[in-house]
């Protein structure tokens, strides 16, 4: 068995005119939250990216037994607390439309005396489709400022075209064709995925989720939040854990986000299980304000990468506005 790459804080590392571009983000990430209530018209402010909560619930994480030696050593029970968030990936709430079929399973978990040991917010698409760092700040800055009306569509326009030539690698056309045919599919089909690099101990690893037996077509003339919440009332929902290690950057980039991983097969470590009955309600203050920040994993859980680090400031604006603004609108 080849030996995995290990973790190097040089994966992380940004410029400083990158940091620079960060600080603008920043700000514009604040500028959105403080306008978000009347963007997605609630009466609480919201996420700036996975605004639509289709529900929260309660679930385990059951640990296989027969994993690789090496990874036993991180996984010391046999079973841990998850708390699970169903998401869109819309900064804005819409209603009485279709939604885009990008959705969110943010996953805590958390020990049996209620710590939390890691945050992983996957995505059911697995890629992305940036690779600079650059790029992607700016982009994410013209969207926070076409929402609160400070940027034209068109200046969004060009910052969107200058993403275009990255989504034209083999692994980011196929899986766009993938996602196409699967528009209509029931939420919990797809399998989820962790995008970008997450470190497990020394080793770097991508996250992949798995559902077990779920028909595609479970609701498919009711609206996505009828949908998962009749599914998660009368169902028992299961899927595997399974992870690839990064044993070279050659076949398993770090910084890479538009390409698959190559020559690293899956390891399954075991399954999410959502009992049936085990929604919370997803109004409520306390679950909807719930943060899944990566970064607040311990250090042996937490996200690698230049993208990856960008996450940690976005999250930390995002929630410390949210809770200002809706204490102002005392959101309870």
């Amino acid at each position: 068995m080849p030996i995995p790459l290990k973790y190097h804080k040089k994966y992380d590392s940004l410029t400083a005119d990158e940091e620079k571009l960060l600080e603008i983000n920043k700000k514009s990430i604040s500028d959105f939250v403080e306008q978000s209530s009347t963007t997605s018209d609630v009466n609480y402010a919201t996420r700036n990216a996975h605004a639509k909560t289709y529900a929260v619930a309660t679930g385990k994480l059951l640990i296989a037994q027969n994993i690789p030696e090496e990874l036993k050593p991180f996984f010391d029970q046999p079973a841990y607390d998850l708390t699970v968030r169903f998401s869109n990936a819309h900064l804005k709430i819409t209603r009485g439309k279709k939604d885009i079929p990008a959705y969110g399973f943010a996953v805590k978990i958390k020990d049996e005396n209620g710590d939390l040991i890691a945050n992983y917010p996957l995505v059911n698409f697995p890629l992305f489709p940036i690779n600079s760092v650059s790029t992607f700040l700016k982009l994410f800055t013209s969207v926070n400022r076409f929402f609160v009306k400070k940027w034209s569509s068109f200046s969004l326009l060009l910052q969107i075209l200058k993403v275009i030539p990255s989504t034209f690698t083999a692994s980011f056309l196929k899986h766009i064709i993938t996602l196409w045919n699967k528009r209509n599919d029931f939420f919990l089909s797809f399998d989820f995925h962790s995008v970008g690099v997450y470190r497990l101990g020394d080793c770097m690893i991508k996250i992949k989720l798995k559902p077990q037996s779920v028909d595609r077509n479970f609701g498919k003339k009711i609206k996505v939040k009828d949908a998962l919440e009749g599914y998660l009332a009368a169902y028992d929902f299961k899927a595997d854990v399974l992870v690839q290690i990064c044993y070279d950057l050659d076949h398993q980039p770090v910084n890479q986000l538009n390409v698959e991983w190559k020559k690293s097969p899956y390891v399954k470590i075991g399954e999410v299980k959502i009992d049936k009955n085990s929604l919370l309600d997803p109004k409520a203050c306390e679950n909807e304000m719930l943060s899944f920040n990566p970064f607040e994993s311990k250090p042996l859980f937490q996200p690698v990468g230049k993208i990856q680090r960008l996450r940690n400031q976005a999250y930390k604006v995002s929630m410390q506005t949210r809770t200002k603004i809706n204490k102002l609108l005392k959101y309870q």
